[in-house]
């Protein structure tokens, strides 16, 4: 427990004490019954989150994850391609004439570090080629991370693992089947080039995989089966956008659109944010807001971090573990 202790020591005041708050929460949830949803926005995949992530889904800290499409393709990128990855320490250094060059040796950049092409994207590429067309022609379909979870369950890629495996959140999820929801999959790579394969006739029917609006339709069965008064689904956020967005809707759906009212509201909520309330940003919004639109309620437990989600998250993570 020594990164515990040190955070519990030192870790009084601001935007320190917030984090010790919304971890304390979590574990409060956690003991009372309580399920937790975990959104992760931005690239934590490629930042690595899956290092503490995948532990957390392995001890049954977290429930179910909503992503954007590139966190769910990016941390198999890096279990597939972890040693082709590079680091660009001095990326704020960079002219256009060296991004070009990075461009020309097919280095995708995300801030700091470069996913290579050729080692991650193609690689999938070529593997889920094969689960999409399979599942094409025998009329069937399924989500984006179903897609995924039958190719890591299937053992194929095992030959191409560049990291412990037990470092991969995607692979642990998929062990366990965690619920996962992946609103706007297509704005991803592999979105982008499931298109390319529609368009040219590999897949014959767009449908096969699976759409955001049949990811609220199994949201809302899940949220209904697994919210109860006396055990309540939590809500902890790591950045804005979408994958947060669009998950945290599922209740004022629920009450207002089916009148299911008796479906309790989020029974907590936290949230990791660098985005600016003032803009109007709902990324950035304060929790009570989310009270006008029937998300939260007066007295749910609610958490604002206003920092950096790459060092925040490990650390409330850590906290929730006892490590």
């Amino acid at each position: 427990m020594e990164v515990s202790n040190f955070l519990k020591k030192h870790y009084k005041h601001f935007n320190a004490a917030s984090l010790i708050d919304a971890a304390e929460g979590y574990k409060t949830h956690l003991n009372n019954g309580g399920k937790m949803m975990v959104t992760l926005a931005g690239a934590m995949s490629t930042a690595e989150l899956g290092i503490i992530l995948a532990e957390m889904i392995r001890q049954d800290k977290v429930h179910a994850i909503s992503c954007t499409g590139a966190n769910l393709e990016e941390d198999i990128f890096n279990l597939v391609a972890h040693d082709f990855y590079e680091r660009v320490p001095h990326y704020r250094e960079l002219s256009a004439a060296d991004e070009e060059e990075l461009l020309s040796r097919h280095m995708n950049r995300v801030t700091d570090t470069c996913i290579p092409e050729e080692e991650a994207m193609r690689r999938i590429e070529h593997t889920v080629l094969k689960f999409w067309e399979k599942a094409d022609q025998a009329g069937e379909s399924y989500f984006p991370h179903e897609f995924f979870y039958q190719i890591l369950l299937s053992g194929e890629l095992e030959q191409y693992y560049q990291i412990d495996p037990k470092n991969s959140w995607m692979l642990e999820a998929a062990k366990k089947n965690l619920p996962i929801i992946c609103p706007g999959w297509e704005d991803s790579t592999l979105g982008n080039i499931y298109a390319g394969h529609v368009i040219s006739g590999d897949v014959k029917n767009v449908h096969t995989v699976k759409t955001g609006i049949q990811y609220m339709m199994f949201l809302a069965d899940w949220y209904t089966q697994n919210a109860k008064e006396e055990s309540t689904v939590g809500f902890f956020q790591i950045g804005g956008g979408i994958a947060g967005d669009f998950p945290i809707c599922v209740v004022p759906m629920l009450h207002q659109d089916l009148q299911r009212t008796g479906v309790p509201l989020w029974g907590y909520f936290a949230q990791i944010s660098d985005s600016t309330t003032s803009y109007g940003s709902y990324s950035g919004a304060v929790p009570n807001e989310k009270i006008t639109w029937g998300k939260l309620g007066k007295d749910t437990p609610k958490y604002m971090i206003e920092s950096d989600a790459t060092i925040v998250a490990p650390l409330i993570f850590a906290l929730v573990l006892d490590m």
